[in-house]
C-alpha cells in the first residue's frame, strides 16, 4: 500500500489564545512538512483547494511547484480540485506545468467539493452542481488524451480544434475522482474506469456498498476493476499511546469542527470524539498499533491501495504534526505492508 498525506492548510484559531498562524506562516510550515514526507519515505502529498479566509490554499498549484523543487519522490495532487468551478484547459495546462517542473509526479484528484464559496466567487450556479462536474470531467480527460482538441461545450466554452500546451512529461496524466457518500459519484467513476479517492470520514463498512457499486461500474463499461487503483483518506493524528494521542489531538480536532467546516458545530464534544476514535470508527487517531488495526479493517473492507492522512488539523503545532507524520512512516507504514504482503 503507498502512504501519504494531504492537508487543506486550514487557519484555525487556537481555543485557548484566539490567534491563528498567518497564511505565510501556514505554508512555509506546510512546505516544511513536505520535505519531512518526502525524507521519511512517503509517497503522495495532497493539498486541497478552498476560497475562505480560515484557509491558506487557495491556489494549490503554485505551492505544489514549490514542493516539488524540495522534494524528490512525492507524487504532488490536489486533494482535491474543486474541478466544477475550475477551467479544465487552465488546470490542465498547470498540471502538465507541474509535471515538467517535478520530472513526472503530478496526478490531479477532481471534485465536486463538500464547500461551494467557489460557485459564486467564480460565476457559477450551484444548481448545476452535478452537471458542471459531469461536462469538466469528461473535457478534463479529452484534454489529458489529445494534443490537439475540439470540444463541443454546453456548460463549459467550445474549442475549435485547438493545441493543448504543454504536454505533461507521463504520457497520461494521473485524474483521480474524489468522492464523499454519493453512489451517483461512485458509478460515474467507474463507468469512466478513473482511480477512485474515498474521504473517509466515518467508519469503513459504511462504503462497503460503494466501493462494490464502482468497481461494478467498472466491469460493466468493459474495464478491468480490479486493476484500478483506490485510495481512502481520513483524519489522522499517531503518538506513542493512544491516551496520549486523544488528549493531545481532541482540543484541535474540536477547533476544526467548531471553525473550519462546511457548516461549522458550535460545539464538538469530547464523547464523540473518542466514539469515533474507537474500532470501526472512520477517525485513526491513537497509538501506531491502534492505527495499523484500523488500517488493516479498512484495506481489508474497500480493497484500497492507497492511505492519505490528513494532517495537522485544527492548529495542531508543527513539531506534533511532524512527529505524528515521522510514526507514520516509520511503524505504521512498515507494520501494515507487512501484514497485507
Amino acid at each position: 500500500m503507498d502512504f501519504g498525506i494531504f492537508t487543506f492548510g486550514e487557519l484555525s484559531r487556537d481555543i485557548s489564545t484566539g490567534s491563528a498562524l498567518s497564511p505565510r506562516q501556514r505554508l512555509t510550515e506546510i512546505i516544511e512538512l513536505a520535505k519531512l514526507a518526502d525524507q521519511a519515505g512517503l509517497s503522495f502529498l495532497g493539498l486541497g483547494e478552498h476560497h475562505r479566509r480560515d484557509f491558506a490554499l487557495s491556489a494549490p498549484e503554485i505551492v505544489l511547484a514549490a514542493i516539488a523543487r524540495e522534494t524528490t519522490n512525492l507524487r504532488l495532487s490536489t486533494a482535491v480540485t474543486v474541478l466544477s468551478t475550475q477551467d479544465p484547459v487552465r488546470l490542465f495546462e498547470q498540471f502538465a506545468t507541474l509535471d515538467l517542473i517535478s520530472d513526472g509526479r503530478a496526478e490531479i484528484i477532481a471534485g465536486r467539493g463538500a464547500f461551494i464559496e467557489s460557485y459564486p466567487l467564480f460565476g457559477h450556479n450551484t444548481d448545476d452542481y452535478d452537471g458542471l462536474f459531469d461536462e469538466k470531467l469528461r473535457m478534463l480527460l479529452q484534454l489529458r488524451d489529445n494534443a490537439s482538441l475540439s470540444w463541443k461545450g454546453t456548460l463549459t466554452q467550445s474549442i475549435p480544434g485547438m493545441d493543448i500546451v504543454p504536454r505533461p512529461v507521463q504520457e497520461q496524466l494521473p485524474v483521480w475522482v474524489g468522492v464523499g457518500g454519493t453512489p451517483a459519484s461512485f458509478a460515474r467513476a467507474g463507468r469512466l474506469g478513473l482511480p477512485l479517492f474515498i474521504a473517509l470520514l466515518s467508519g469503513p463498512q459504511r462504503f462497503r456498498r460503494l466501493a462494490e457499486l464502482y468497481r461494478h461500474s467498472a466491469d460493466e463499461a468493459g474495464h478491468d476493476a480490479a486493476s484500478l487503483p483506490v485510495g481512502v483518506g481520513g483524519h489522522f493524528y499517531a503518538a506513542a499511546t493512544s491516551q496520549q494521542a486523544r488528549d493531545t489531538f481532541y482540543p484541535h480536532y474540536r477547533a476544526y469542527f467548531e471553525q473550519n467546516m462546511p457548516r461549522p458545530v458550535d460545539h464538538f464534544p469530547r464523547s464523540t470524539f473518542d466514539d469515533w476514535s474507537e474500532p470501526g470508527g472512520g477517525l485513526l487517531v491513537g497509538s501506531p498499533q491502534q492505527i495499523t488495526e484500523k488500517l488493516l479493517e479498512i484495506h481489508q473492507t474497500l480493497g484500497n491501495s492507497r492511505y492519505m492522512a490528513q494532517i495537522g488539523l485544527g492548529g495542531l503545532p508543527f513539531a506534533e504534526t511532524a512527529r505524528s507524520i515521522e510514526l507514520l512512516a516509520t511503524e505504521i507504514m512498515p507494520a501494515v505492508n507487512r501484514e497485507i504482503g
